[in-house]
């Protein structure tokens, strides 16, 4: 998603999480709530023994239901089993919706209905339930197979986002057996194809029933987080701005010949050579409102070397090699800039016959501020090759010659109401740490609802290391510890804001 970071809207945002409470005021503003009063703050109260086990097997049917875009995966059949769950708890069907356009692409949409009609709009928690594809051949243990060892939950989804989509419907399914009556409702959408297909839900949803998932905003947990460094917690991640995911079909296309008489003109080494000026080329340092606000909190959690440096790209000019230096973590580069990498490979026809064709895609995440047009532009000036091809290849696959020229989504003013209580039961469940605005270095759904109007906070509450960093990876994982808390905070968040 590419979110211009527009100065004055960031601006605001920068101060209103600037102006959060500290650790010490919001532990102490947090109090178990007059059961007579249900605007009072919410508590972070612990999950049961047995609201875990329920949470835990949630977790595990999810992970070992394959929803991949593959012959083998299929959406449909995890939607189906959450929305048997929670008939089965007692939610009226009406409330449990099963939709989409295709037969295993069926999104669910959960609503957890307001004690009278309010004219205040639901809020919605926007959950994704495709996961990227992986191989048993790449893995150490099965990757739809729920693992528990060592302190962690592996599979496929523990990180992007079955984690999230689990807590998310035992909360829901918690908080309709103690008989929670919300002020406005609660809406949760478990949808299709954000990783990629022709059917994303989110979108069809907007489309089609918008009445299902219309809010005052959304919450997306495909992103943001807390941050990790050798145990010691550093910062808590609330996504502000996107980037733009961007994939282009780069082509060479040569007339071939026989193998025994091979020219210097050969499809597979010019397609290489460009490759190789991609894999040498930086694209320009960049910071924005966002980005900046970011490494300023940072710089405050850190020491030595790396708080230096910070403080030197925070410099106006700032220091060319103290942000090389940084961007060797890939975390910080893709933060400091447009990133393209290539992906994927095919070539020729034949073992005996030089190549008529080579193709490779080219990845890209790109900064707010460009667009993929422009970066399609920019790729062909990197290559200088007039005789290799870039084009766009849409989500669905569908490819074309120019590639979108849309720039910016001016990200709204930031709401009080999420942000207080957000950072609140954060600094709860970890004390101290402070909350700050970031751009998501990928890109999640949350595009759509921002493109119709309805403001989006990406927030997982999942505590990773910063380099374990596992989605859509070898051996994805989540800390044990960290499903729990999530859980905990889930439950707690979703009780205050059906209370606004």
């Amino acid at each position: 998603m590419l979110l211009k970071a527009v100065r004055v809207f960031c601006l605001s945002l920068i101060c209103a999480l600037a102006n959060f409470p500290p650790a010490a005021t919001a532990q102490a503003g947090i109090g178990h709530p007059s059961d007579k009063d249900p605007s009072a703050r919410t508590p972070v109260v612990p999950a049961t023994r047995g609201d875990r086990a329920e949470a835990r097997d949630i977790f595990k049917q999810l992970i070992e239901i394959n929803t991949t875009d593959t012959p083998q995966g299929n959406v449909t059949a995890g939607t189906q089993a959450m929305q048997e769950r929670l008939l089965n708890a007692g939610f009226a069907p009406e409330d449990v919706q099963l939709l989409g356009p295709d037969p295993r692409k069926q999104n669910l949409v959960v609503r957890i209905r307001a004690v009278q009609p309010s004219q205040e709009k639901p809020v919605l928690f926007l959950c994704h339930m495709d996961v990227v594809q992986a191989l048993r051949a790449d893995w150490h243990t099965d990757p739809f197979q729920f693992v528990e060892k060592g302190g962690y939950f592996y599979g496929r989804g523990t990180q992007d986002m079955k984690d999230s989509d689990a807590a998310l419907v035992a909360t829901f399914l918690r908080l309709h057996r103690e008989g929670y009556k919300p002020k406005r409702d609660l809406i949760l959408a478990l949808t299709a194809d954000e990783e990629g297909g022709k059917f994303n839900g989110a979108q069809w949803l907007l489309q089609n029933h918008r009445d299902l998932v219309d809010a005052a905003y959304v919450i997306n947990p495909d992103s943001g987080g807390v941050e990790l460094d050798h145990g010691r917690t550093v910062v808590a991640d609330v996504e502000a701005t996107e980037k733009v995911y961007a994939d282009y079909e780069v082509t060479a296309i040569n007339p071939g010949g026989h193998s025994s008489r091979p020219r210097p003109d050969n499809a597979i080494y010019e397609l290489t050579t460009a490759l190789g000026k991609l894999q040498a080329y930086t694209f320009p340092f960049e910071l924005n409102p966002i980005t900046r606000t970011y490494f300023a909190n940072l710089a405050k959690q850190e020491s030595g070397r790396m708080a230096e440096d910070i403080g030197a790209i925070l410099a106006t000019p700032p220091d060319p090699a103290a942000a090389a230096r940084l961007s060797e973590e890939p975390s910080f580069n893709s933060n400091f800039r447009t990133t393209c990498v290539a992906t994927r490979l095919s070539a020729g026809h034949a073992n005996n016959a030089l190549p008529q064709t080579a193709q490779a895609n080219v990845n890209c995440r790109i900064f707010p501020g460009h667009s993929p047009e422009e970066i399609r532009r920019q790729l062909t000036s990197v290559f200088g090759d007039t005789k290799l091809t870039v084009r766009y290849v849409s989500d669905a696959g569908q490819v074309s010659d120019t590639a979108p020229d849309r720039k910016a989504i001016v990200p709204p003013e930031p709401i009080q109401e999420v942000f207080e209580p957000l950072t609140r039961l954060t600094q709860a469940i970890w004390p101290g740490i402070p909350v700050t605005p970031v751009m998501e270095n990928g890109a999640s759904d949350s595009i759509y609802f921002a493109q119709a109007g309805i403001p989006c906070y990406g927030y997982s509450a999942i505590a990773l290391e910063r380099d374990d960093d596992r989605a859509h990876g070898q051996d994805e994982r989540l800390p044990v510890d960290s499903y729990w808390k999530s859980l905990d905070f889930f439950y707690a968040f979703a009780e205050e804001l059906g209370n606004k």
